[in-house]
């Protein structure tokens, strides 16, 4: 009898933990720009289990992309956001602070580089090229977090997430200045995170393994990559987008409270492993 009630009171703390995690939290999406991406599958994972989400975009191209998705969202706010432009962000901090009474949570998931910068050999990369893309992949999470510390810290604390890739710190062909990118991007979370640390806000970077994205197709030789994933990770697979969703609910909630300035592999494993014996048994001598 005392076994199964305490069986009764396990299966009651995990209803109240994995259902409505999110309710009552409200947070902004830089970022989203198709229902296929990581940035919706973060999106799909903060709204099933209640969160409120403002979301913004790129150009009005990319409007009639994320406007849909975030009428399906009950979005109060979308708005156009061009990274580069700090009087833009400023723009939706404000007015989101018009529209939400709190902000819990902050997505940064804004990359950008000419493809010409991405292949052939990195040291060509244009000086126009290079500030392209550090501007837009990774300054913009400076810029971003300034603009959301007040609120954040009016609110009692928050989270801060962006996405990145093993590029950051590992050579991954046609990456290039992206992978230039993403390091600094790391590197400027790590500060992040301790400078907003007293305020209980915290900045994380979350590295998913290669997925089928309308991002990745700009990528050379993409399906290479994924099959060399499969060869590398323990898992033997490459991850779901639903995967490194969930792994962005986690790193936006309450569960992972007491993480900051860290980077989470979505990835199967592979960033963990050198050479797999999947790998060496391509070798042919």
């Amino acid at each position: 009898m005392f076994i199964l009630k305490l069986a009764y009171k396990t299966l009651n703390i995990r209803g109240v933990i994995f259902m409505g995690l999110m309710t009552g939290k409200k947070g902004i999406i830089f970022g989203v720009s198709n229902k296929f991406g990581i940035a919706n599958a973060i999106a799909e994972q903060l709204f099933e289990q209640g969160a409120e989400i403002a979301f913004t975009y790129a150009n009005e191209a990319m409007e009639k992309r994320v406007r849909p998705i975030a009428e399906s969202m009950n979005a109060k706010m979308c708005l156009e956001c061009d990274v580069t432009k700090e009087e833009d962000v400023k723009k939706v901090f404000e007015e989101y602070e018009k529209t939400y009474d709190k902000l819990d949570f902050v997505v940064h998931a804004v990359a950008f580089a000419n493809k010409d910068d991405l292949m052939g050999d990195f040291y060509t990369v244009s000086k126009e090229g290079w500030d392209l893309a550090m501007h837009v992949s990774a300054y913009s999470l400076v810029t971003i977090s300034k603009y959301a510390k007040p609120q954040m810290e009016k609110s009692g604390g928050g989270s801060i997430l962006a996405l990145t890739y093993l590029g950051s710190t590992k050579v991954v062909a046609n990456y290039n200045i992206m992978g230039v990118a993403k390091a600094a991007l790391e590197s400027s979370m790590r500060f992040i995170a301790n400078d907003l640390g007293k305020y209980n806000i915290r900045c994380n970077c979350l590295s998913a393994g290669p997925i089928k994205t309308m991002a990745a197709k700009g990528i050379g030789g993409f399906d290479r990559m994924l099959k060399a994933n499969v060869l590398k990770a323990p898992l033997k697979r490459t991850p779901d987008v639903s995967e490194v969703g969930k792994a962005g609910l986690y790193l936006l909630s309450d569960l992972s409270s007491a993480v900051t300035g860290q980077v989470q592999f979505v990835d199967c494993g592979a960033s963990s492993v050198f050479a797999s014996l999947d790998e060496m048994a391509q070798i042919q001598f």
